[in-house]
């Protein structure tokens, strides 16, 4: 059974967000928190495995919140956005988040990314990782905010990895591209993730954008 804290400060959102997962057998609403301060709150006393977060929310934002939950181990943090948000998403992938997702994304959708949250893939929705793709490239050439140093203790294979890491690519579609099965690429991910000090395979995907690591 997976345990989710929703945190949304609208009420007939959070309301419908509550009803699509508790349609779920397999998925518990463990609590729920109408802002920031209140989800932080809610994750250390309830400990739920994930938290499904809005990003505007009152008293403290779910870019902050996010970090708290994630900096003190209790839950994963699955971040809702719509398009008009984008500024928040990397501030919320660098402080933790395993996954980013549209508000407007299907019942059906939203279960299977809280699943795969939950299993520790981490996921950017697909139109998410287009539009994140789209503004880099818009971008001028700027200083990354990433010391590029850290790369140096991958291998060839590892960094081929992280390129499709950073093009929002699933196992299953690196596992394609780089002809190799799809259980030696989670064994890459992993290493790579373990050798970075990263937490999730999101934020490997951000740090291959601001590090404009390609496939070479």
């Amino acid at each position: 059974m997976i345990r989710v804290l929703v945190a949304e400060d609208q009420s007939a959102v959070r309301a419908g967000l509550v009803l699509i997962l508790g349609s779920a057998p397999d998925i518990e609403v463990a609590g729920e928190a109408h802002d920031g301060e209140q989800a932080v709150a809610l994750a250390r006393e309830l400990r739920p495995d994930l938290v499904l977060m809005d990003i505007q929310m009152p008293r403290l934002d779910g870019v902050s919140a996010t970090r708290q939950v994630v900096a003190e181990g209790l839950a994963d943090v699955l971040v809702l956005t719509t398009f008009d948000l984008d500024e928040y998403v990397f501030g919320a992938l660098r402080a933790g988040a395993s996954g980013f997702l549209l508000k407007n994304t299907d019942a059906g959708d939203l279960l299977e990314a809280v699943r795969t949250v939950a299993r520790g893939e981490g996921l950017i929705a697909p139109a998410v990782t287009r539009r994140l793709i789209a503004e880099f490239a818009a971008k001028p050439v700027r200083e990354p905010r990433a010391d590029p140093s850290v790369l140096d203790s991958l291998t060839r294979r590892e960094r081929e990895v992280l390129s499709c890491l950073g093009e929002g690519m699933s196992n299953a579609d690196i596992a394609v591209r780089l002809d190799m099965a799809e259980a030696t690429v989670k064994t890459h991910v992993s290493r790579l993730l373990g050798k970075l000090e990263l937490r999730s395979r999101v934020q490997a995907a951000v740090l291959a954008q601001e590090l404009g690591i390609q496939r070479t």
